[in-house]
């Protein structure tokens, strides 16, 4: 699995995405109007939820937190895969100079290095899905109240989730968008020093607005290179 570089532009898509699945189908069928309602529920909203999550104030610490905690890591295993690969090219070029006893023993050598890196860096990649699914379900399930919260103030009768690749969302109005909102909500329910929130009426998306950005992720290691 390759050498991984925090800046690699990969985000925490494929763990956000598990768990924004189910907290979205979660939010589509438990978000009901009040019990006496001066309105029912006949809108439709839709939001970026994985760039929701990331866009939170909670979000960017989790994900400065995440890349402190990782990088050394990260760095002390691209290293290793530099060596792994020099000596990989110095075993190919001097193939034909070299000793048999000291090409045995450098093909041992780096068939030995190759699976200890190996080992590490699916260790590393479970410590950091670990760490990301973390950051999912401590801000996921808080974002939903949020959502909740909102959609009964304005009336929602469904809120779907367009952040993934098989959202079945073809086309949708601007002004139906809400993550800038819930991500305003949140911070004020949520945020550092925020107290409890009066979430604002919908407002419409400016035209061509783009939701929330991702943010990055390590990249999966590459695996090692075999003789």
């Amino acid at each position: 699995m390759p050498c991984y570089h925090l800046n690699d532009p990969r985000s925490l898509k494929n763990v956000i995405m598990k768990c924004v699945h189910f907290t979205m189908a979660v939010v589509a069928l438990g978000l009901v109007a009040p019990t006496a309602p001066a309105q029912s529920p006949s809108k439709v909203g839709i939001i970026n939820m994985q760039g929701a999550m990331l866009a939170t104030k909670d979000g960017e610490k989790a994900r400065d937190s995440i890349r402190a905690k990782l990088e050394p890591r990260a760095k002390e295993l691209e290293g290793r895969m530099a060596e792994i690969n020099r000596l990989k090219d110095q075993l190919n070029k001097g193939a034909n100079t070299m000793s048999a006893e000291a090409r045995d023993k450098l093909s041992r050598d780096i068939d030995a290095m190759s699976k200890k890196y190996q080992w590490d860096s699916e260790d590393f990649q479970n410590d950091m899905t670990q760490e990301e699914q973390r950051l999912v379900n401590e801000i996921g399930q808080r974002m939903v109240a949020v959502i909740d919260e909102y959609s009964k103030a304005n009336t929602l009768a469904v809120v779907f989730d367009v952040s993934g690749q098989q959202s079945p969302v073809l086309w949708a109005a601007n002004g139906i968008d809400i993550t800038t909102q819930i991500v305003e909500g949140y911070d004020k329910k949520y945020g550092v020093g925020g107290g409890p929130s009066t979430l604002p009426a919908a407002k419409p998306a400016a035209p061509g607005a783009k939701p929330a950005a991702g943010v990055t992720r390590p990249a999966t290691p590459a695996a090692a290179p075999k003789n």
